[in-house]
Formats: structure tokens, C-alpha cells, sequence
């Protein structure tokens, strides 16, 4: 779950230093009183001595080989060292009460979640082509904590944790992982692994958890495409044919790239957007509307706005439109 919190090497060293702190502080101040002080072995107290008092002081109650005699000592044992003994003991017990409190909210966080999140987006693999797709999700409106992100890169992890985004460490290919992450109750989920036999195992997991969540998985070569969709995604997209496509037009047409990069960019200039259809345009023709309407929806089924089934709009349609991006709406 995303929090703003230090992390637990720095918290740890950081107590550490504070008992080093107390300890050194401690031995000095006997050190320097050693001579309110009698051994119960005979002789002048040294450094060592010093040490041992202090160490043997502060973890426990003493031994009593070493003793405060004069009513000096004993007056800065009352109002010095039993202050830092207190301390010493909060440092040592706080580490570790501190560990399993923190263990025991993030459960807590976590069962709170998966039991009231629904609808929600879960990105495996934050990689490039992941965070591009997260991108695109908060582009379009998405609320970052209703996109969780599966990954086993820790760092990739922290950067999406930076973003608000939900975060779960593991493999996508573990079902124990994925429902986790919730996705037996996703509205959509995105396959984005670094490799084609990976995403293959990942949308066969992910569908059997989630029969009727909608999922787009991109692979690297087109021949895997039909491995995809026999696996239960219900939208395949080769991003290295799309990449070589694209290199290749920019060499003859780059106006034509720059208009897909455009179009592909929901922050900026033209969009492609998903609308209902109004009242008034039921029975109408897609092609006199005043948006740019590149296609109708209907049941599910996407038709060109060239196709004869959409001819005419009906009721429940939906419109895939170009849609002009304002400073608002980004």
C-alpha cells in the first residue's frame, strides 16, 4: 500500500545510533566518576570498566561486581543513567514493537482494501510498457489508488508507489499474487511482462481468476498473438510490429506519426475518447455528427464508421470519437 514513511534500514540504523549515543554518554560519565565507584575485584576502575558498567547498566539491572559508594555517583545513577537506561531499553524495544505495529497496519491496510476495492485496473509488469499504460489510465481520469501494480523489481515498485499507485511485490504468474492484488474483482487488467512466454502464463492465470474482467496483454512478436488470445485476452497488442510500423512511416510521412503520436496522447491536442450516444442522435448517422466519430459499439462489437451496421446509431451504442483536449480536461 503506498505511504509516505522512512524505510526501515534508515529507521533501524537511526535507533542504533541513538543507543550507541546513550551507551558512549553513559561510559564517559562513569569514566569520569570512577572514583564514587568500587569493584568488587579490588582496584581503580579503567576505560574497559567503564565499558562494562555501562554496557552491563543500560541492558540490565547490573550485576553488582561494580557499585556506586559515594552519594555522588549514586545521584547521577538516579538522574543520568537511569534516564538513559530508560532510554537505551525504549530504543532497543521500541525497533522491534515498532516492526510488528507497522506489519500489523499494513495487514490491516491491505485486508481493508481488498475487501472494499472493486472496479479497479491491475498493470503486471512495470516496465515500459507498463507505466505507459498507467500513464494513459491517469490521463484519462483514473484515480491512483484504484490501479494496482504487480511487479517483482523493487524499484519499479517504489516508482509507482511514488505515484500513488497500489503496489504488490511478487510474480503475475502466481494466482496467490494476483489475488493479492484483487484480481478476481478487476474491472480490467493489463499484461505488460518483458517477455511473450511470460504474458502467455499471466493472462491464463489472470482469466481464470477473473472470467469477466477485460484484458489487454501486448506481446512482442505477432505469431504469439494467437497464443494471447487462446489464453483469454481479449485484446492483443504487438508493440514491436506497431514500433516498426510507425519507424517505417516516419521516414516517408512523419506528419502521419506525429498525428498518431497526437492522438495517443490524452494530455495534449487531439484524443481518442469512448462516449455515449445522446437522445437526439439516435437513428442518425455517425458520419453527420459534428465530433469525428471513427467507429460505433455496439454489444461489445466494434464497427468502422465505413461499416453498414453503422449506418444508422441505435440506443446503447457507443461512439469512438477525436475529441479536442482543453488545459481543463488534462
Amino acid at each position: 500500500m503506498p505511504g509516505s514513511t522512512i524505510s526501515p534500514v534508515r529507521s533501524i540504523i537511526r535507533r542504533i545510533i541513538g543507543a550507541m549515543l546513550a551507551l558512549a554518554a553513559t561510559v564517559l560519565i562513569v569514566y569520569f566518576g570512577r572514583d564514587g565507584y568500587r569493584d568488587s575485584a579490588g582496584g581503580e576502575l579503567d576505560l574497559l570498566d567503564a565499558v562494562y558498567y555501562a554496557t552491563v547498566s543500560l541492558s540490565t539491572t547490573g550485576y553488582g561486581d561494580i557499585t556506586p559508594v559515594t552519594p555522588q555517583a549514586r545521584l547521577v545513577n538516579v538522574l543520568v543513567i537511569t534516564p538513559l537506561r530508560v532510554l537505551f531499553l525504549i530504543v532497543l524495544v521500541g525497533t522491534t514493537l515498532e516492526v510488528l505495529t507497522e506489519r500489523s497496519r499494513q495487514a490491516f491496510k491491505i485486508q481493508r482494501w481488498r475487501s472494499r476495492v472493486r472496479d479497479h485496473v491491475v498493470v503486471i509488469g512495470y516496465g515500459t510498457k507498463g507505466r505507459s499504460a498507467v500513464t494513459a489510465l491517469l490521463g484519462d481520469g483514473a484515480e491512483p489508488g484504484r490501479i494496482v501494480v504487480v511487479d517483482t523489481d523493487q524499484r519499479s515498485l517504489e516508482t509507482a508507489s511514488a505515484q500513488g499507485l497500489v503496489t504488490v511485490n511478487g510474480s503475475g504468474t502466481r494466482s496467490d499474487v494476483l489475488r493479492v492484488a484483487g484480481v478476481p474483482r478487476a474491472r480490467a487488467i493489463v499484461v505488460a511482462p518483458a517477455r511473450d512466454d511470460t504474458a502467455v502464463l499471466v493472462t491464463l492465470t489472470a482469466r481464470e481468476l477473473a472470467p469477466k474482467a477485460q484484458i489487454v496483454a501486448a506481446v512482442r512478436e505477432a505469431e504469439n498473438v494467437h497464443l494471447l488470445r487462446q489464453s483469454g485476452a481479449d485484446s492483443v497488442v504487438v508493440s514491436s510490429e506497431t514500433a516498426g510500423r510507425l519507424l517505417g512511416m516516419a521516414t516517408s510521412t512523419p506528419s502521419v506519426v506525429e498525428m498518431f503520436e497526437d492522438l495517443l496522447t490524452p494530455d495534449v491536442g487531439l484524443a481518442i475518447a469512448e462516449r455515449e450516444v445522446e437522445p437526439q442522435e439516435v437513428g442518425g448517422s455517425p458520419r453527420h455528427l459534428s465530433d469525428i466519430v471513427l467507429g460505433v459499439v455496439r454489444n461489445g462489437q466494434l464497427y468502422r464508421v465505413d461499416a453498414p451496421e453503422a449506418d444508422a446509431i441505435e440506443a446503447g451504442d457507443r461512439l469512438l470519437y477525436v475529441k479536442k483536449v482543453t488545459p481543463a480536461d488534462a
